[in-house]
């Protein structure tokens, strides 16, 4: 029998719309500030594509598409992340926390010091109101020490 979507799956209608948004990104060269906009739609009741489109730090455009969920057999939410500026998928999984405001997004990618390795990262998506959310990108350093090289401000478009 389906009992429709548990919270868990209604908090990800939050993220539903149209957005634009604004980056502040470390890169070697200094901080850059990057534009661009995302579509959320829902894929049905459980599910959430996310769709942008941007300024990359060395001034190309770029494109990703993230596709986020609740796996109620792991009771986490899982995603994939894919873009047009590298050849990893990013696979994600994480908890609410803070209110259910906040949701880290544990993953590991390429190092960005070191061909061919991986670290571990943090994507965390903070719904501040329905109409402006944060996207904050952490690296966990070789110390131990959580990093934060990014952070997008979202807010809604219309």
């Amino acid at each position: 029998m389906n009992r429709g979507p548990p919270r868990e799956h209604q908090w990800l209608q939050r993220l539903v719309g149209h957005w634009t948004y604004e980056a502040r990104v470390d890169t070697p060269e200094g901080p850059k500030t990057l534009r661009g906009s995302e579509t959320v739609r829902p894929l049905g009741d459980f599910w959430v594509l996310m769709e942008g489109q941007g300024e990359m730090p060395d001034g190309t455009s770029g494109s990703w598409l993230m596709l986020l969920g609740y796996d109620t057999g792991k009771g986490r939410f899982v995603g994939t992340w894919a873009g047009s500026m590298m050849g990893h998928l990013w696979l994600y999984e994480g908890s609410l926390e803070q209110g259910d405001n906040v949701l880290p997004l544990n993953t590991e990618g390429p190092a960005m010091a070191g061909e061919g390795s991986l670290a571990r990262y943090c994507d965390v998506i903070e719904v501040v109101d329905e109409d402006h959310r944060l996207l904050g990108s952490l690296m966990l350093g070789n110390d131990g020490q959580c990093c934060q090289f990014q952070v997008s401000e979202f807010r809604r478009a219309g």
